[in-house]
């Protein structure tokens, strides 16, 4: 499955339609959501969903707005507070902060959606038809893939887009018999084991000073003004302008990795923790560290590659040469090491290097089988820097590989790859070993 996004260009009368379409949909979430409260409050007692879905015929009867409104679209919404509800029961199941689903108010309520096509949506010539709403005018800025399926349509900035999702074919590259260990840092964005490095070009941070004027053009506005809304509004197409620039940049790096390695090892940074660290959590939350290693796992399985997660525990202070601890600590602010075996080095280097020493290591069972020989001297036993809370902490981050990849194929290609699934295999920070990654490319709720 793949999600293509595009920009909706509605007129005045379509854009009131959508904001009352996403109005009527917030209220029915907010009305399941207090029938489900007061049914646990009162009697003890959980609403299922199908209850709620049998609801949507007699709102649409009772209620003139709702009226105009296709079914689907209230099923849809029904189904996002089903799905808050089933997060919520994982959390709390999973021992996590369980964050129980809230009311919506005004502003934070943002889309609808459209589970089937041609049924209250279709692509009709240049335009997107939406029932209730008309022939809105879209920018195409690529072709659409494969069969249309569901639709999403958000408001993101003051602007309106839909994200449709399409089953597509797939569609794994021809093998190149390279591997790469990947180290991402805050100095350099990306430094790789062959020796490549892309710089940071902090994002947020070179627009900071835009970015503190608008904030001051807001603060000086009545609350509850018009001018105030629109001031608002300019703030955040500026954060979504950052936003588009990083993933932008991000996804360009993705792509170049997934085309050019048939293995690519990257760090398990846990990342919820390092940014506790208030000197560097503006700067790791600028490097979207956490989108490039989601974006590239699902690029991966989409070609037929492999990316393998590691520990990342002492692979900046372990020579990639000897494999022996340096005898003192590196500090962030020491770029380059040096070893007693000669080794002399850019420190980000070193550490990919040891990333993908690591990433064989994990590799190396699967790839005997298929009677591929390697010679990689594993690492020193390494252990998690990140607390245990009460489970058993982990060793070896995921393996993320295509969806029935034969270990003979790492000699002849991947046979099969599914689109949006990937195997991650070994235990993760608690989670089954057999839990599948799903591509985020789905629209969300």
């Amino acid at each position: 499955m793949k999600t293509f996004r595009y920009r909706l260009y509605p007129s005045g009368t379509q854009r009131r339609l959508l904001e009352s379409t996403v109005e009527t949909c917030r209220r029915l979430y907010n009305d399941c959501l207090a029938e489900r409260k007061e049914a646990w409050e009162t009697e003890k007692r959980n609403v299922r969903k199908v209850e709620q879905l049998r609801r949507v015929k007699a709102v649409k009867a009772a209620n003139r707005y709702a009226a105009g409104v296709h079914s689907h679209v209230l099923q849809v919404a029904v189904a996002d507070l089903d799905r808050a509800f089933r997060s919520f029961f994982r959390r709390v199941k999973a021992g996590e902060k369980p964050g129980y689903p809230r009311f919506k108010g005004r502003d934070r309520f943002d889309s609808f959606g459209l589970k089937e096509y041609r049924k209250g949506w279709k692509v009709d010539g240049k335009r997107l038809r939406l029932f209730g709403i008309g022939r809105v005018a879209v920018r195409w800025h690529r072709s659409l893939e494969g069969v249309p399926k569901t639709l999403r349509v958000r408001r993101t900035a003051g602007g309106w887009y839909a994200c449709v999702t399409c089953e597509t074919a797939p569609a794994p590259l021809p093998a190149t018999g390279r591997e790469v260990g990947i180290d991402v840092g805050l100095s350099s964005l990306v430094a790789t084991s062959d020796g490549e490095t892309i710089g940071h070009p902090r994002w947020y941070r070179r627009e900071q000073a835009r970015l503190r004027v608008l904030q001051r053009r807001v603060a000086r506005r009545e609350k509850g003004g018009a001018n105030r809304g629109k001031a608002v509004r300019v703030v955040a197409r500026h954060a979504l302008h950052v936003a588009n620039q990083r993933k932008d940049f991000l996804a360009k790096i993705a792509h170049s990795l997934v085309e050019r390695y048939d293995l690519i090892a990257l760090e398990d940074l846990r990342i919820p923790n390092m940014v506790k660290n208030r000197h560097l959590a503006k700067s790791i939350m600028d490097s979207g560290w956490g989108y490039f290693r989601t974006h590239l796992a699902h690029k991966a399985v989409e070609a037929g590659r492999v990316v393998i997660l590691v520990d990342p525990a002492y692979t900046s202070q372990t020579c990639s040469a000897c494999g022996n601890r340096f005898p003192e600590h590196i500090g962030l602010s020491i770029r380059h090491v040096s070893c007693s075996c000669g080794l002399s080095l850019d420190r980000d280097i070193n550490a990919a290097r040891n990333i993908l020493r690591a990433g064989r290591a994990r590799w190396e069972p699967t790839s005997a089988l298929a009677g591929v020989s390697r010679e990689a001297a594993p690492l020193q036993r390494q252990r998690s820097v990140t607390p245990q809370h009460g489970r058993q902490a982990c060793q070896r981050g995921p393996l993320f590989v295509p969806h029935e990849f034969e270990p003979e194929d790492r000699l002849q290609g991947p046979r099969h790859v599914h689109q949006d699934v990937a195997h991650v295999v070994g235990h993760h920070h608690g989670r089954e070993a057999d839990r599948p990654f799903i591509s985020p490319m789905k629209p969300g709720p």
